[in-house]
């Protein structure tokens, strides 16, 4: 066995794997053997087939199998131990020489491989970076205190429809003649909300209307949508009686009212006993908010950084011919993804590479590490997020916990949650190696940074 690298340019390699008869020939008796154990064979008691037989048969497939495991478990050893680094994994070599595999017992197997370029990153004081602190203005304020009106209001009883409300009913079919059909169609505790009635005489029609109204209209030209008009009279599509006027007999007026901005509204958005006056409430909305924008902040320093220090980097060689080799054939399978696309895509896919490199680098040359804690941690900060874009400020800290060990069940996400963590590492050494500024900006200003991405 004999395994050796060829550097063809700085990011591009050649590993040889040759294999003699000698490496694979006690691998192929073992098989064989176990082989004949179990042989079941007409003529030969189980076990007693001739060994010659079961070589004639089974020889030449099992020595094939044998040499491309032996092959792959020499090649990933060789990478494991090597002192080198690889991006990608090796590929059949262009230059692969052919290979007799029905007669041949001497076999050399050649692989393309990218090496990772050598660069250095420095960082100092010297080099400058923003950070962007978003002004958070009244208005915002009132948005997210109106969101929470909403989201704790309620359903009340009216006496009189308005165009907004929500209306309970029995639906009964009229002949042509308008009145009640003969076994016609009835539907009891049928829902309608004037707001979604798209015929405007017809939603006119309703607004005003007073519990026991009765209301004749045609639910096809009101909605316009036969499949929702037939789920609402519990019919299949294509029922003539789809098409029919039907009398609605108003029997409940429900509509939302907001929940008030007072002491109730805020014990249910932090908590009883937290928040006391509306200026307390309001004050915590606004730390809320600006923490809410304190995420988008931080994302917009890591965009930044991020070309900041690819930039650096522009001149290193990448192994591009390899790597679009490589990326089509590990997508051989997706028919969603062509050579044209990979085309299009791949200068994202170096600059991506590139970001890559150089976040191993830094955690390399300074021992920044991530724990399962700080993993931990990243998925409850998720968990977190997650609720609050349910309006779910409060949330205790055991039911995040709990539903971050949820998300990390989860193989992709638990993947996710390191690589980001590690990530948040990385960014905070670069923060502290390099002068950041903070510069107040506007909402409008903030969003338009992110137009170029």
């Amino acid at each position: 066995m004999n395994i050796s690298k060829q550097n063809i340019d700085d990011v591009n390699a050649v590993i040889t794997v040759n294999i003699d008869k000698t490496d694979y020939a006690d691998r192929v008796d073992n098989v064989l053997k176990d082989y004949r154990k179990k042989a079941n064979m007409p003529g030969f008691r189980p076990g007693k087939v001739p060994a010659s037989l079961v070589k004639k048969m089974y020889g030449r497939s099992v020595m094939l199998d044998e040499v491309n495991k032996l092959m792959g478990e020499e090649l990933s050893k060789f990478l494991e131990e090597a002192d080198f680094d690889i991006l990608g994994e090796p590929l059949p070599s262009d230059n692969q020489e052919p290979i007799d595999l029905e007669n041949g017992e001497d076999f050399e197997f050649k692989f393309d491989v990218a090496l990772t370029p050598a660069f250095e990153i420095s960082l100092s004081k010297r080099e400058k970076l923003k950070n962007y602190v978003v002004k958070v203005e009244d208005e915002m304020i009132d948005r997210q205190i109106n969101s929470y009106a909403d989201r704790f209001g309620e359903q009340t009883d009216a006496e009189e429809v308005e165009v907004d409300d929500l209306l309970k009913g029995t639906l009964v079919e009229l002949n042509a003649e308008g009145e009640i059909k003969d076994g016609g169609v009835m539907v009891e505790n049928a829902i309608v909300s004037p707001d979604r009635i798209k015929d405007k005489t017809i939603k006119n029609s309703f607004v005003g209307a007073k519990l026991e109204t009765v209301v004749r209209y045609n639910p096809l030209q009101a909605f316009e949508n036969e499949k929702e008009v037939a789920s609402t009279l519990k019919l299949e599509e294509g029922d003539e009686a789809i098409k029919s006027d039907y009398n609605y007999i108003v029997k409940e007026i429900k509509r939302f009212k907001k929940a008030e901005v007072n002491k109730a509204l805020f014990d249910k958005v932090y908590g009883e006993g937290v928040v006391e006056t509306e200026e307390d409430f309001r004050a915590r909305v606004k730390e809320e908010v600006q923490e809410n924008f304190k995420t988008d902040s931080e994302f917009r320093f890591l965009l930044d950084a991020r070309e900041k220090l690819v930039k650096k980097v522009d001149g290193i060689a990448m192994p591009e011919a390899f790597l679009k080799k490589w990326l089509l054939e590990k997508n051989r399978d997706n028919k969603e993804f062509s050579e044209e696309q990979l085309e299009a895509e791949f200068p994202k896919v170096i600059e991506n590479l590139k970001w890559d490199l150089i976040k191993g680098k830094l955690a390399k040359e300074n021992d920044i590490q991530t724990t399962n804690e700080d993993v931990t941690a990243y998925a409850k900060k998720m968990a977190k997020m997650q609720f609050l874009q349910y309006g779910m400020a409060n949330v205790a800290d055991e039911h995040l916990e709990n539903y971050a060990q949820e998300i990390l069940k989860n193989q992709d996400q638990a993947r996710n949650a390191f690589e980001k963590s590690l990530e948040e590492k990385i960014v905070s050494f670069i923060r502290e190696q390099v002068k950041v500024e903070d510069e107040e900006i506007s909402l409008e200003d903030f969003n338009k940074l992110f137009e170029k991405n």
